[in-house]
């Protein structure tokens, strides 16, 4: 079997491993277009899981931005039109300080971008304090950010993410950021977050913890506990 093959019967975490494990070789013809088809499956079940996560979530009553602006604001917003021009002047901006690597460019023209934390201008009473809801800005709201910091040298990520205690409305440290790299990648480093894991195990880990990836914080709270048991069957392996 090929490697999507393989990802399709479940050997999520073993393709992943194998692509890293390919370095540089990855983007030769004959394999870059099967693993270009693996991160498109990839993607496509990050998408339907956080459609599955904010639909439980609003049954919940969880607090959402109830009339979103900014395309950060929203829970989930899908790619529109000009989102593949959005990328590719992201690359130019950042070219100078390094690749941005293909898991998050695909992330961005399938998913497009989420922010399941809670709003705590509405509501300051955050029922699951330290679980780290899932965000990832929109590639319109990080080329706005690039142009930023394309003025600091030693910038090396790209903030994708506020921190856990940012999320909490308490003052906390740097965002999660997608590594820039020297040579091109298929999936980079997640900086700055606690699992020091890549940005599509990442996803990974916060969608097996029903879009929280500090899940064990509130592990023992009945309320996230009834919360998980509804959500979980209903996701795909990523």
């Amino acid at each position: 079997m090929n490697l999507l093959e393989r990802y399709l019967h479940g050997d999520t975490i073993e393709v992943y491993e194998e692509i890293e494990r390919m370095g540089q070789d990855a983007f030769e013809r004959s394999r870059f277009r099967e693993i270009k088809a693996v991160l498109n499956e990839t993607m496509t079940r990050v998408a339907y899981n956080l459609d599955v996560i904010q639909s439980a979530l609003v049954s919940e009553k969880y607090c959402f931005k109830k009339n979103p602006r900014y395309d950060f604001e929203f829970p989930l917003l899908k790619p529109r039109w000009g989102a593949q021009l959005r990328i590719h002047r992201l690359e130019r901006t950042v070219r100078k300080f390094g690749n941005v690597p293909l898991s998050l460019k695909v992330f961005y023209k399938v998913v497009g971008s989420c922010n399941f934390a809670w709003d705590y201008d509405s509501n300051d009473t955050i029922p699951w304090g330290g679980a780290d809801p899932i965000q990832i800005f929109s590639v319109a709201d990080l080329l706005a950010e690039a142009k930023q910091i394309e003025q600091d040298d030693e910038t090396i990520g790209l903030p994708v993410s506020a921190d856990y205690y940012h999320k909490d409305n308490i003052s906390g440290g740097p965002a999660y950021s997608v590594e820039l790299t020297t040579e091109p990648q298929v999936d980079s480093r997640f900086l700055n977050e606690e699992h020091e894991t890549t940005f599509v195990n990442y996803l990974r880990i916060a969608l097996e913890n029903c879009g929280f990836s500090r899940a064990y914080a509130v592990k023992d709270l009945p309320d996230f506990i009834s919360y998980c048991k509804k959500v979980k069957p209903y996701l795909k392996s990523i």
